[in-house]
């Protein structure tokens, strides 16, 4: 246009950006929900929905335990799944940093949980003195929790020197402080006795020492020392007759096929019958005519081998490997130690946890009383696992644009 004294000029009117609404702030670019690992979320998310149906399945007909409702257990297990959602978004908002200034607060609140099952507030159930009744048909397990606590802690003290530029790797004092750390509780938890969840954390240690790059001598040396410490403990006599009699079952398959050996002998009946697509869901022999123990909580994989057959098993352990890789892929992609530790310690966890009560229904493993991740019922473990998910998405969401 021409303004005054001849001079043209250019007018642009502003350009006008709409407003975005909710769903499109939170799907936008660099957005919370465009930032969470989607494949690892809906993996975990599967799961727990196939453990739904499996748990469903499996109790629908125990009017002994189900209070005459034949949608006890699956209302509870749905309602434990979204507790630990909820936990898992808690995470996420606080960030994994912001916890670790938490740790000696978590770890104490742990250590306090694994002391009071010991007290008179303790409980056994199924042979384990590892509960707390809180009434109302709640309960909690401290142990899990123990779990997310090692996990921190050792993360904390293992990286501390290397994230500050100090050193290139954790010195020996860090280590010792890491192992003591996490050996206290295991102490206490093996006192219960609750061999399954020592065996996970034991393993947690493993995988945090190698993940943070100390030297294959302390990993020998921690081998060694369990070996003496597993030798220790059976000559101490802190295990129960019935731990010791599944080892002795598990090293004789043969062994006492209607006492000790019945829950695998039945469990590979169980897996066996299903074939390639199973007898379909709510139709299994063995489930329906309660020949396995335990089948909504340690051996709810057999209700999958028996219904849903080689297909739907191994749906779930492709669905557990998709959760392992994602996992693997945050850890090898955080920004600094104390972030690769946390997601390295949630996958040695998940790992070996899933492999372990896989492996015990097939009689590759002993029985040693492990739910399988985000299948089994249990409040305790499933709010554990979905917080081991928020870690992992903390891992992810807090690490620099530049981490990819």
């Amino acid at each position: 246009m021409t303004g005054l004294g001849g001079l043209t000029t250019s007018y642009r009117s502003p350009r006008y950006t709409p407003q975005r609404g909710l769903l499109g702030r939170l799907t936008a670019k660099g957005s919370a929900l465009r930032r969470l690992d989607w494949p690892l979320v809906l993996a975990a998310l599967a799961l727990s929905g196939i453990g739904s149906l499996l748990v469903w399945s499996a109790t629908r007909a125990r009017s002994d335990i189900n209070h005459g409702d034949p949608q006890f257990f699956l209302v509870r297990h749905l309602m434990n799944t979204a507790i630990g959602i909820g936990l898992c978004a808690a995470v996420v908002l606080l960030g994994h940093h912001r916890l670790r200034t938490a740790v000696p607060f978590l770890y104490a609140l742990a250590l306090v949980g694994v002391l009071a099952v010991l007290s008179p507030l303790g409980s056994t159930v199924n042979g384990a003195h590892s509960w707390i009744v809180l009434g109302g048909g709640f309960s909690v397990q401290p142990s899990e929790f123990c779990k997310i606590a090692i996990i921190l802690g050792m993360a904390t003290l293992l990286s501390a020197r290397v994230d500050a530029g100090e050193d290139r790797f954790p010195r020996g004092g860090a280590i010792i402080q890491s192992l003591l750390l996490a050996g206290l509780p295991i102490g206490v938890i093996l006192l219960m006795p609750d061999l399954g969840s020592t065996m996970v954390m034991v393993v947690i240690i493993l995988g945090l020492l190698l993940a943070s790059g100390a030297s294959t001598r302390w990993l020998l040396g921690l081998v060694a020392g369990g070996g003496l410490g597993a030798f220790a403990v059976v000559r101490l006599h802190l295990l129960k007759q019935y731990q010791i009699a599944r080892f002795a079952a598990f090293a004789d398959p043969g062994l006492d096929p209607s006492g000790v050996g019945y829950n695998t002998a039945q469990a590979r009946i169980a897996i066996g019958s299903g074939g390639l697509t199973g007898s379909g869901l709510f139709h299994g022999t063995q489930t329906t005519g309660q020949f396995v123990p335990e089948q909504q909580t340690d051996f709810v994989f057999t209700v999958a081998g028996e219904e849903l057959g080689f297909v739907g098993a191994g749906l779930i352990i492709v669905l557990l490997g998709v959760v392992l890789w994602r996992a693997c892929r945050i850890a090898r992609q955080a920004d600094d130690l104390y972030s690769t530790l946390v997601a390295a310690g949630v996958v040695a966890w998940f790992g070996f946890q899933g492999f372990e009560n896989i492996g015990m229904t097939l009689g590759i493993m002993p029985v040693a009383g492990i739910p399988l991740p985000f299948v089994s019922y249990g409040g305790s473990s499933m709010f554990a696992i979905w917080t081991g998910i928020g870690l992992l998405q903390s891992v992810r969401m807090q690490r620099s644009p530049m981490g990819g």
